[in-house]
């Protein structure tokens, strides 16, 4: 299948079924199916995850005249024998850090091992698959193995067929967060491998949906130091710095979690690439003020003077001190900051947490981050193992998003668990994002990156019109989903977007 025409395949499934994880490793599934490669290694329980990921192979009508018998390989028209297999899940995080449902944020294991089983299937033992992301920087990458028990599967593999499955962790440090003080100082900075393969930086130039913005001194990443971040997104040089086992993929299947987000509405396939990126403060999170004085990072009228005040002191300490990644100056900083705490902070005040949570542009007005979600489309999609974006698609992207339990409310980083048990699939990431956002009862058309990535002409995603999107799924209210109102999972936003993401 030619790779346009792969990408025109607008099919997109929806299982349904029990809303709990096989918590048994290497996750079997419960059931010996007949195209299962391991007839002698059943679960004990039931893996509700690894029998929605079938059934939604099986609805999309992949290899439909063998489905049911011992030959059905569902991604044998997605995966050749001998390619490299990249699996993308959403690792943000190793723990949840109010106490509540890890797996609410995280991709679980159990539909790894799924997507591990079939991509090897369709490889029949020749070739590469590889689990890799760049979670956020404080996630403990070492803690969250343990959590998910990805090395029982790996150990599975390798002794039942001989056959690696590398597990990457694609940053180049992490931050060993320490939960009396969110500054992330220097000492806490720990080098990592990163991506053995190493990275590239690739150049959209005039296609980056950031080209020609006035406010660039107003961009801020993912650290302290904006320079750096600004550097990537000046004129004509608008860059990313992407994992290049990412770009060596020939099939990068998609895992990401069903969840909502504060800065673009939700998180799924098109958000995710964002662990694609092996240094993040080349991306843009938001522009700061508010949008009278041309920025994002709080919406309009929300803060007092003196509450102004204080933010504005706050990152002009972060811009001298904190930026420049210096001992000296991280512990000036140090000493700033607890004298705030024991001398001005009872004089002066704080501004509420129901308040804060909006700094950063975690609100509907984030005017920046959306442009980053639509530029990293173009890059997964288009560039070349060079990094170079080419006019057809480069790899093929097959999504499956977790939605076994999904997160809601204070997501990405502290939602609440949505048990809402089930998995939505196919070729087209777009066109599965769509059909994700309204299976959770939100409105994609007041989403920014969707509306542009559905309107682009050049380095588009192969949908025009969301009545080309074909929905199979077990249950019928699904099916029929943009035909009717019914706010179907009913996933409550991030508070920034309630009141404006729900559908009407």
């Amino acid at each position: 299948m030619a790779i346009e025409d792969y990408y025109s395949t607008l099919r997109v499934a929806i299982a349904q079924g029990e809303a709990f994880y096989s918590e048994q490793p290497p996750f079997h599934p419960g059931t010996a199916y007949p195209e299962y490669l391991f007839q002698d290694e059943i679960g004990a329980g039931a893996n509700p995850a690894y029998e929605a990921v079938r059934n939604c192979l099986r609805m999309l009508d992949l290899d439909r005249e063998h489905c049911g018998e011992k030959k059905w390989n569902p991604l044998r028209e997605v995966i050749q024998p001998g390619e490299r297999v990249v699996i993308k899940p959403n690792f943000v995080l190793s723990r949840h850090y109010e106490g509540g449902e890890l797996f609410a944020i995280i991709t679980q294991p159990s539909v790894l091992r799924a997507l591990v089983d079939y991509a090897y299937l369709a490889l029949k033992g020749e070739g590469e698959v590889i689990i890799a992301d760049a979670p956020q920087e404080d996630c403990n990458f070492a803690e969250l193995l343990e959590r998910t028990h990805l090395s029982a599967v790996q150990e599975f593999y390798w002794q039942k067929r001989r056959f690696e499955i590398k597990v990457l962790d694609l940053r180049d440090w992490w931050l060993d967060r320490q939960p009396h003080d969110a500054a992330n100082y220097m000492a806490r900075r720990k080098k990592l491998q990163g991506d053995p393969s190493g990275s590239i930086t690739v150049n959209l130039g005039r296609h980056s949906k950031f080209y020609g913005l006035p406010q660039r001194k107003q961009f801020y990443g993912a650290d302290y130091n904006r320079e750096e971040t600004i550097s990537h997104h000046e004129g004509e040089v608008q860059e990313y710095v992407i994992s290049r086992t990412i770009l060596n993929a020939d099939v990068v299947i998609s895992a990401p979690k069903l969840k909502v987000h504060k800065k673009v509405g939700v998180t799924l396939n098109a958000k995710g690439l964002v662990g694609i990126n092996t240094n993040k403060n080349c991306i843009v999170h938001y522009t700061l003020g508010t949008p009278q004085h041309g920025g994002d990072q709080f919406p309009p009228a929300l803060l007092n003077a003196k509450e102004e005040f204080i933010t504005k002191t706050k990152r002009r300490l972060h811009d001298l001190l904190l930026a420049q990644q210096s001992p000296v100056t991280d512990a000036m900083y140090s000493a700033l900051a607890k004298s705030w705490r024991k001398i001005a902070k009872p004089v002066i005040g704080s501004i509420s947490e129901d308040k804060t949570m909006f700094d950063g542009g975690n609100w509907h007005g984030n005017d920046s981050a959306w442009r980053m979600v639509s530029d990293l489309m173009k890059v997964i999609l288009y560039a070349d193992k060079n990094g170079v974006l080419r006019e057809a698609p480069q790899r093929k992207v097959f999504a499956v998003i977790d939605g076994i339990i999904g997160g809601e409310n204070n997501g990405p980083l502290l939602p609440e668990a949505k048990r809402a048990g089930v998995v939505i699939a196919g070729c087209n990431p777009l066109a599965v994002d769509i059909v994700s956002t309204r299976l959770m009862g939100l409105d994609w058309r007041k989403l920014k990156w969707i509306d542009d990535l559905l309107c682009s002409e050049r380095f588009g995603c192969f949908v025009r019109e969301v009545r080309e999107i074909k929905i199979a799924s077990n249950q019928s209210d699904f099916e029929n989903m943009f035909e009717h109102n019914e706010r179907l999972l009913g996933f409550k936003p991030h508070p920034g977007w309630q009141e404006f993401l729900e559908i009407e």
